[in-house]
Parts: structure tokens; C-alpha cells; sequence
């Protein structure tokens, strides 16, 4: 069975930027318009008045500052709040096609590698735009890469999961390497008119080439010690969009269309599952926890990944031991830790272990175990 490497990281960030300062005027401009509106509904006890939001309720409940978007002004208009995208020809590559080639040309640069050394492509993201034919097909031939491609969805764990798949077909000798990619427009699935979520998501995508040990020639290596998976059925994050919605015209437009979510619950569940899947996962290769140079958690909330550390270590993660960037870029779903692990990284000594984690919507946890080469 070959061994399996990570010989590349890419990153796509959009161009685009909101602050919280932003964000809640635009959300406050559309709670006051609500309320006058519907005044009177108000007062006579029909209806509730909207709450407005601030910049520092979201910085102390998530960690967040500002996010990276595809599209501000949509998003900013209190008339609109939701990102514009126009749609394309499909002559044109899709955007999701686009984000994940720019991160895919980084990758295959860190890695040493052109799209001849490629023999699969894993689109692994929380949202594809269509059911079919599938993005990473559409990757594939944008790129130029022979092979196959497929599309998997496991939420915010979308990325380790597409590890662990790659690994498995690298191990087998199914392909030389594999391009996993995790395109997220999270703005568009996002209800920017809820107080309590509207601030949660940003856009980005980031790239992984995962090939075989003995052929790799990247200066960026990381062994892939193992792999760790596990799910969970749970309703306290949920996306009920999908093309059956047509066939009750009743439930089209409701909030549940797009993410919702039991944030205190998520919280209280998922926090110790994460720790423990960690902790067993090293114990069971035979790594202790002091060992961890470095923690590329999923990037949704800062209280959770300090709590998490907190669980592991017995005491509070240094900076530099749990990198964050969420308060840049906010919670990019499947995005989140490669954009820890790609930004912080190059100053890893040989033979330094990280734990590369992700948690969210299953609820799915993913851990995967890295030794810098």
C-alpha cells in the first residue's frame, strides 16, 4: 500500500470585503425599515418587533470582524440582502469552476506539480450550484487533467472528508494524485435578515494535491499519518434547499431553505466530540497531545476552537498553536482549516505533527494526523 502526502495548499480569496461595521448597517437599516412598516402590527402585540445587530455582539460571539465575498453590493443593499451573481452561459466555466482553478494553480505550484501528474479531482464544499454534470468535472477539464472527478458533500467537514478519500486512493494505487478543492459561497446560502446568524459566513476556496510519498518532490510536504471520520445525525444545523422544494410550493421562500441552525446546542454537543475524537486519534497512533505543534481547526466560531484546545491541552492554546483566520475571512465552511493550514504552515520544522480538524453540519467531525516532512 503506498504512503500518502499533502504536497500542496491553495488558496482563491475573493475581492471583496465586509466589516462588521458594514454588515450592520446595512442589517439595522433593514430592521428599522421592518419595524416602521409594520408598526402597527407591532403595537397591537401581531407581530414582534426585529432586533437590531452590532459590531460588538458578533466580534463576542464568534470571533468575527469581517468576511471575504463574491459580491458586496447585493449583499449591502437593505432592499436586497443577498449576494448578485449573475448567472452564466454554460459555454462560460461556472463560477465555483473558477474559484477552484485559481486555488488549484497555487496548489499545483507549492506542489511541483501540472495537471499531467493529476489523475482525479474531489470537489468536496457544503453547496454545489447544480445538481450535474459535476463541478469537479468541470475542473478537470478546465485544468486540462485526464482521469476522473466527482462531487462529495459533507458540510463544514467537506475538506477532511475529500482527504480521507484521496488518501484512500493513493493507497490503493487508484491514482498518482488527487486535486481536492473546496469551493464555498456561503454568502448564498446564508439568511442575511436573521440577527443571529447574519454574520457567520464568508466566501473563499482553497486547493489540496494529495499524491503518493515515493513520487512527491514539493519542498511543502506533510505525511499523512492517518485519517479519523465520524458522523452523527442531527437537525441543529440544517439546509433544507433542494429540487424537491417545487413540489410543495408551500414551503418555497421559508427560512429553512436556507441555513439554520441551533447555535448554543451545536455548541454544547459538538465541542467535546471534537476533543475526544482528537484525543483518541492521537492516542490510538500513539502521539500524545503535547506532541501537536500546531491545531488547523475549522474556522466558525473562536469560543469553540479555544474551548476545544482548552479540553486538549489542559489549559489555554497559545496563538500559534491553534492559527486563526476566521476573523478575516468568518466561517468558509470546508474552507475554514486548509485556509489555517495553508497560511500557517511554512514555519513547521521537519518532522513537526499538526492536526488538521473540521467539524459542522451531520453532525461530522473529520481529524486528520500531518507530519511535516
Amino acid at each position: 500500500m503506498h504512503k500518502a502526502v499533502i504536497s500542496g495548499t491553495g488558496l482563491y480569496t475573493p475581492p471583496y470585503s465586509i466589516s462588521n461595521d458594514e454588515l450592520v448597517e446595512s442589517f439595522n437599516t433593514f430592521v428599522r425599515q421592518y419595524n416602521d412598516q409594520h408598526a402597527e402590527a407591532i403595537a397591537k402585540g401581531e407581530l414582534e418587533a426585529l432586533a437590531e445587530s452590532s459590531s460588538a455582539f458578533i466580534e463576542k460571539a464568534s470571533g468575527i470582524k469581517s468576511r471575504f465575498v463574491m459580491n458586496k453590493e447585493g449583499i449591502l443593499d437593505p432592499q436586497r440582502m443577498v449576494p448578485y451573481l449573475p448567472e452564466r452561459s454554460n459555454d462560460e466555466w461556472s463560477i465555483l469552476c473558477e474559484m477552484a482553478v485559481a486555488a488549484a494553480r497555487e496548489a499545483l505550484q507549492r506542489a511541483g506539480r501540472s495537471a499531467a501528474d493529476i489523475d482525479g479531482v474531489i470537489v468536496a464544499c457544503s453547496n454545489l450550484q447544480r445538481a450535474y454534470p459535476a463541478i469537479a468535472v468541470e475542473v478537470q477539464a478546465a485544468l486540462g487533467i485526464q482521469g476522473y472527478g466527482y462531487d462529495m458533500n459533507v458540510a463544514c467537514s467537506s475538506a477532511t472528508f475529500g482527504i480521507q478519500a484521496a488518501t484512500t486512493a493513493i493507497q490503493t494505487g487508484q491514482a498518482r494524485a488527487i486535486l481536492m478543492v473546496n469551493p464555498e459561497i456561503c454568502t448564498g446560502h446564508l439568511n442575511f435578515r436573521d440577527r443571529d446568524s447574519h454574520f457567520i459566513f464568508g466566501d473563499a476556496c482553497t486547493a489540496v494535491i494529495v499524491e503518493r510519498a515515493d513520487l512527491a518532490v514539493s519542498k511543502h510536504q506533510f505525511d499523512i499519518v492517518s485519517t479519523r471520520l465520524l458522523t452523527q445525525f442531527s437537525n441543529n444545523i440544517r439546509n433544507n434547499f433542494g429540487f424537491l422544494n417545487r413540489a410543495d410550493e408551500s414551503g418555497i421562500g421559508k427560512r429553512d431553505k436556507l441555513f439554520v441552525q441551533e447555535g448554543r446546542k451545536v455548541f454544547k454537543d459538538v465541542c467535546p466530540m471534537v476533543a475526544e475524537l482528537i484525543g483518541e486519534h492521537l492516542a490510538a497512533n500513539e502521539i500524545q497531545v503535547a506532541e501537536v505543534k500546531r491545531f488547523w481547526l475549522h474556522q466558525a466560531n473562536l469560543n469553540m476552537n479555544l474551548l476545544i484546545t482548552r479540553k486538549l491541552l489542559g489549559r489555554d492554546a497559545e496563538a500559534h498553536e491553534a492559527p486563526v483566520i476566521l476573523d478575516s475571512y468568518a466561517n468558509t465552511s470546508s474552507a475554514g482549516s486548509v485556509i489555517a493550514l495553508h497560511k500557517h504552515q511554512d514555519d513547521l520544522p521537519s518532522g513537526a505533527i499538526g492536526v488538521l480538524s473540521s467539524f459542522g453540519a451531520g453532525y461530522s467531525i473529520g481529524s486528520v494526523i500531518l507530519r511535516k516532512h
